[in-house]
């Protein structure tokens, strides 16, 4: 707080005074802290094992089966019974609270897959026999991560654009402003649609596809606000004492169109997170096999008969748009400058 400016100060003292954002602001800091260390928290391997005085972590690394008394050179089941006893002879083991993880397929269900909640499965089972908390858990941090990576990556990129059309202007803007006119004319659902019918569908793969398109939704503020302000005394005077254009721009034109982009972004992480689940449950997201809320919600389409995943999923992903919304009204109630402090 003491490094703050005085307007930076009281923005952050009107974000303070919203407990609506701020308490949205912790918990889903709260919840996305928990899902980057979903290996601690839902896995099939232990924590810890104690086998002849030694200690191991199964969770971080890989060990043989021999090295507990095994018979096998490949990597331990800690979920057979035979090796649990093994190692029990000489030590035991810590697993996680939820002891599987998102790829775990269980075998010995009371009922078939889906199977329903229980005291073993909180949020009951996928028709794959997974547990669904731990698929439900690691997909919020693929989902988050994606979110903040395509949106810090979105601004960038459209700060940038914007920031330079609107100082030089002229020519540049103009044809600027044609190109995104055809550009995000396009229909950016079908078009990544078809990309990824070509392409093989990754995490890297589909931000690349997203980010063509993302990045425009932060140019036009930017644009306005680096128009409005390139005419202004102080950056007459900057040019005048030989200051760089670069600099001009990026010192001291840039924190002003910063409110803007402020206010924007967390509208945009959350369209991020829509945007991956949609494309998930179309089928045209994240290969087979991964922690995707989209997949979740396209199983609970399929499974009218097991409606804990639906449920799950839906309250998952309702808490997570709905506190994203609730931290962006405080941004831009904070940045707004009609707010009276």
């Amino acid at each position: 707080m003491m490094n703050l400016s005085k307007i930076n100060r009281r923005r952050f003292d009107r974000f303070k005074s919203n407990r609506k954002a701020v308490w949205s602001f912790w918990l889903f800091t709260f919840l996305f802290v928990v899902s980057l260390f979903s290996e601690f928290v839902a896995n099939d391997k232990p924590l810890i094992v104690s086998y002849d005085n030694q200690w191991y972590y199964p969770v971080l690394n890989s060990y043989p089966e021999t090295l507990f008394g095994g018979e096998f050179e490949t990597e331990a089941e800690y979920k057979d019974p035979f090796v649990v006893e093994l190692i029990e002879e000489k030590g035991w083991l810590l697993f996680p609270i939820v002891r599987y993880s998102h790829q775990t397929v269980i075998s010995d269900l009371p009922s078939p897959a889906p199977s329903g909640p229980t005291a073993e499965n909180w949020l009951g089972t996928d028709e794959h026999g997974r547990d669904l908390f731990a698929r439900i858990l690691y997909g919020f941090r693929l989902s988050v991560l994606f979110g903040f990576i395509l949106t810090i990556a979105s601004a960038v990129i459209g700060v940038s654009a914007g920031a330079v059309q609107g100082y030089y202007g002229g020519w540049l803007d103009l044809l600027a402003q044609r190109f995104m006119e055809v550009w995000g004319s396009m229909p950016m659902l079908y078009i990544v649609i078809i990309l990824a019918s070509v392409v093989q569908p990754s995490f890297w793969v589909l931000l690349v596809f997203m980010l063509l398109f993302s990045w425009m939704s932060f140019v036009g503020v930017v644009r306005a606000e680096f128009l409005r302000c390139r005419n202004y005394d102080y950056v007459k005077a900057a040019r005048v004492m030989g200051m760089s254009d670069r600099r001009i721009m990026f010192k001291h034109i840039l924190p002003n169109a910063m409110v803007a982009t402020m206010t924007f972004m967390p509208i945009v992480l959350s369209g991020s997170i829509t945007a991956l689940t949609g494309l998930d449950f179309l089928g045209f997201g994240l290969p087979p096999g991964s922690a995707s809320l989209g997949e979740l919600l396209s199983q609970a389409k399929n499974n009218l008969q097991a409606p804990w995943i639906g449920f799950s999923v839906f309250a998952a992903l309702g808490i997570m748009t709905i506190l994203l919304v609730f931290v962006g009204e405080g941004v831009r109630d904070a940045f707004d400058p009609r707010q009276t402090y």
